[in-house]
């Protein structure tokens, strides 16, 4: 299915009906849109599956349909509090993907005004609560591409600011490398009425407010993160992917990051990473093969400390000790030597 995660299929969806699948969270991850990575994370996999289904019982609660039907452990689908021990398969309902076609370095999202039912919106929404200094926020404003009443904002923010009221935005989902852009054109390319966007904005903050407050209770503040959307048969909206992991959201815990920022991080600092930026000012379209030398391995030690992040946030957001680690705030200690 992806870098990230695979899809066990169980029942294709049609134009009138969802289908089920698993989701299987593997240990890979990607960054920088680059696919995966040389290095595999220890239980990552089973990590985001719990996280993901934490939250996912935690918006069903509150009356905001997700495509979550249960983790699959010895054949049959449960909720988090029955499960025995860890597991890395989530079973999902199913909306068609409908990809835009590419033709001459164009994308054309005609499709999206034909079809209206059971399919993934092709945008992912992002939060943002604050603003970090290396942010795509400040790059946009200062080139021109993002203006400050786009986002809701009067006058441009400091960096790492934390903003009074959270700011949305809008990229790709289905585009070689994700790409920003303003409301009117998400709203035009995935077909959307008013009513519809307006829906996502304020279903989003909700979600926001949800993840910002549980990760409090931990010690976290929640900086910023996507969530996917569907619609189901009937053109309801549906949450689908996953949400509020350390993979789509980035946490911060006293000024040290709790996400897989922590290699973005160290990535930055390589040769490997100047040259897949300098080929994506070439190529948008098909950069990596203008990419002439894979990404280094993780040192031992800072990979070790990535993968007890992973396992201890998942003890800690859910109440219940999955894996044997040490806390969260004593790895982080740890792992601010690193960064």
């Amino acid at each position: 299915m992806g870098s990230v995660k695979d899809l066990q299929l169980i029942e294709k969806p049609s134009k009138i009906k969802t289908g089920l699948g698993n989701f299987i969270f593997s240990d890979r991850y990607s960054v920088f849109d680059w696919g995966e990575m040389p290095d595999h994370i220890q239980h990552k996999g089973s990590a985001l599956c719990l996280i993901g289904a934490f939250f996912f019982e935690k918006l069903e609660s509150m009356g905001i349909p997700t495509h979550f039907a249960g983790l699959v452990e010895e054949g049959q689908a449960k909720m988090l509090s029955d499960l025995k021990a860890p597991v890395n398969s989530m079973q999902v309902k199913l909306v068609r993907v409908l990809k835009p076609e590419l033709s001459h370095g164009v994308y054309n999202y005609s499709v999206f005004k034909q079809e209206h039912v059971n399919l993934l919106i092709p945008l992912e929404i992002i939060y943002r609560n604050t603003l970090p200094a290396g942010s795509s926020v400040f790059r946009r404003l200062k080139e021109g591409s993002l203006k400050l009443e786009e986002i809701g904002l009067h006058s441009t923010p400091e960096a790492d600011s934390v903003l009074e009221t959270p700011v949305l935005d809008a990229s790709t989902k289905l585009e070689e490398t994700d790409r920003y852009m303003n409301w009117r054109e998400a709203q035009d390319i995935a077909g959307l009425s008013e009513t519809e966007l307006g829906k996502i904005r304020n279903t989003t903050m909700m979600i926001n407010d949800l993840i910002t407050r549980e990760v409090a209770k931990i010690g976290l503040t929640n900086e910023d993160g996507k969530v996917e959307y569907g619609f189901d048969p009937q053109r309801n909206l549906m949450l689908v992917d996953v949400l509020g992991t350390p993979d789509e959201c980035r946490f911060n815990y006293q000024g040290i990051v709790v996400s897989k920022e922590a290699a973005r991080i160290y990535y930055r600092k390589t040769d490997w990473y100047r040259e897949i930026e300098q080929a994506k000012q070439k190529d948008r379209t098909n950069w990596k093969s203008l990419v002439e030398n894979p990404p280094p391995h993780l040192p031992k030690r800072f990979l070790e400390l990535i993968e007890s992040v992973y396992q201890a946030f998942c003890n800690e957001i859910t109440g219940r000790d999955w894996f044997k680690v040490p806390t969260l705030n004593t790895i982080l200690n740890e792992m601010q030597e690193w960064l």
